[in-house]
């Protein structure tokens, strides 16, 4: 603490009952609404997830830092746990701010002023009205550092440290103006001067934030926050953690879940925190009632699974909204199709961009982030074709003994194809990936709630793989385009044999290879041409013949 400033007398923090957490009197329970408490919810301490993060040097030597890391994955938890965590040792006064109100302002003062307010309404929810700063009477672009300035002297001799969450809601000037507030004193920061710690916190570093001047000209990126120490992220959760997590359910509840069940759960999400709390939540209050104490097993995941993909929770329906942009577009319908990109990188921005939303990773190249985001994406996007398709409800395709007649389900899309398959491309965002996905609709319309449909895709496979299943009986669909310098038989040959191996993989019964021929000559032949249907042996006689499917 330096000498001679002039502060606040008295200990500036309020009472601990005032300001701490209340526990529910039904126990702990897995969250997906907000930041989580360990007296409510079940949670880990996020701070073991930090990438690269060093807490202690960021309070000891003053420095300002920047977390980003995708929605959802407990950044305010971190930061509300941090934040009572400095304030319970009495090192610093700590307060934690978001600045989420200012989504969309575009005028810097009016921002400016939020900012402030926010400021004012979280350091009343910790601080006795003595440590409340107030809104000083000065000109809108010195508003923010002049009031940070005031805090700073009215907490002294205790320093101050503020993190501002939300903060990637602030575009173009308003997030210049404050960038440069905050620049403005970092200088003279200390005790009784100026915030010795700041933390920038969004869904984005702030290199990638896309800031410009309002006559159009760029701003250099490094002159409005050069002064950050480090970028760091937080990771999801490792497999280990989900065990770890559940373990407490298991623990207060007496509930046990299958260790298959939880590997499942970790499989399907990757460890995408609010994935996986809802993945529970929805085995133990809506599958497998917590109070019958009966066990969760690899079968309630699943379905849980399925119920959070068709009711679109709020974090799959942003997800979903994500898809519209067109940075995003252009990454996701790469995956989508399987294509080679060489202009999609780690270093392209648009690529970074889906990195810090969260939606594709880098694993031997660029990949949608986990499996439930991979059944999400082309279902979201052909949502409106399988809203248009009306079938029968007892369809021709269901055999006299149930099964599924999945040949004659083929043959269907192929008649289908012909007459709409022109006229519903027109105007669809995604043009590369339309076959794929108007494929996936009509089968994702056949099989809802009656069978499954498992899909794999990735940049670069050169193909996208479905499994359906359908009454504990596996079949196999490769989807495939063909290339210009293979050709329609080249293109067959090498799908024969990804066909074979992605049959043997699945132990599928029965295996199809559907190729669609987008070449403006092919597009040209009459429809007869098009539409083809045979049976071919697979290559070097891996189980039995593979049916390609033509359109």
């Amino acid at each position: 603490m330096s000498s001679g400033v002039s502060g606040l007398r008295g200990d500036p923090w309020l009472p601990e009952e005032q300001m701490g957490w209340r526990s529910s009197a039904k126990g702990r329970f897995f969250n997906t609404t907000g930041p989580c408490n360990p007296v409510e919810h079940y949670m880990l301490s996020p701070k073991q997830r930090l990438v690269g993060a060093m807490l202690d040097k960021y309070l000891t030597h003053n420095l300002y830092w920047v977390l980003h890391a995708p929605r959802q994955t407990g950044k305010s938890t971190f930061l509300l746990s941090w934040v009572r965590e400095i304030n319970a040792s009495r090192a610093a006064v700590a307060c934690y701010v978001s600045v989420e109100r200012c989504q969309g302002f575009p005028d810097p003062e009016v921002t400016n002023r939020a900012i402030c307010e926010a400021m004012v309404e979280s350091a009343q929810l910790t601080f006795v009205p003595e440590a409340v700063p107030t809104i000083p009477d000065v000109g809108a672009a010195s508003l923010v550092s002049a009031m940070l300035s005031g805090w700073a002297r009215q907490v002294a001799p205790w320093p101050l440290v503020v993190l501002f969450d939300e903060v990637d809601v602030l575009q173009d000037q308003p997030m210049v103006s404050f960038l440069r507030q905050l620049r403005s004193g970092f200088a003279q920061r200390g005790p009784g001067r100026f915030p010795t710690c700041v933390a920038l916190v969004g869904m984005r570093d702030l290199r990638d934030y896309l800031i410009k001047a309002k006559d159009g000209v760029p701003v250099n990126p490094g002159s409005p926050f050069n002064i950050k120490q480090a970028s760091t992220s937080l990771s999801n959760f490792s497999r280990e953690d989900v065990h770890a997590l559940i373990g407490q359910h298991v623990a207060e509840k007496g509930q046990p879940f299958e260790a298959a069940a939880i590997d499942l759960i970790y499989d399907l999400t990757r460890g995408q925190p609010w994935l996986v709390n809802a993945m529970a939540q929805k085995c133990v209050w809506n599958l497998v009632p917590e109070e019958t104490k009966a066990p969760v097993t690899v079968e309630h995941v699943r379905q849980a699974k399925e119920l959070l993909i068709q009711e679109r929770a709020v974090h799959l329906d942003s997800l979903a909204e994500r898809l519209k942009d067109p940075r995003v577009r252009r990454v996701v319908q790469t995956v989508l199709t399987g294509k080679t990109d060489t202009s999609l990188g780690r270093n392209d921005r648009d690529v970074e961009l889906c990195l810090d939303l969260g939606l594709i990773e880098w694993r031997n190249g660029l990949a949608i982030a986990n499996p439930i985001y991979q059944e999400v994406i082309p279902r979201v996007l052909s949502q409106n074709f399988q809203d248009n398709l009306y079938f029968e409800e007892d369809f021709p395709w269901r055999r006299p003994d149930g099964s599924l007649d999945l040949a004659g389900l083929l043959r269907e899309f192929q008649r289908f194809w012909r007459r709409n398959g022109d006229e519903w491309e027109r105007g669809f965002d995604y043009p590369e990936a339309y076959p794929h996905l108007l494929l996936m609709a009509f089968l994702q319309r056949v099989v809802n709630g009656r069978g499954r449909i498992e899909r794999e895709y990735a940049a670069g496979r050169g193909r996208v793989d479905l499994a359906v299943e359908w009454q504990g009986r596996w079949s196999v669909i490769e989807i495939k385009l063909v290339h210009p310098a293979d050709g329609r038989e080249g293109t067959i040959e090498e799908g024969l044999r990804q066909t074979a191996r992605y049959r043997d993989a699945v132990g599928a019964s029965e295996a199809y290879l559907v190729v669609f021929d987008r070449r403006p000559e092919a597009r040209s032949r009459p429809w007869e041409e098009r539409l083809t249907w045979e049976e071919r042996p697979a290559p070097t006689g891996q189980g039995g013949p593979i049916t390609v499917v033509g359109a």
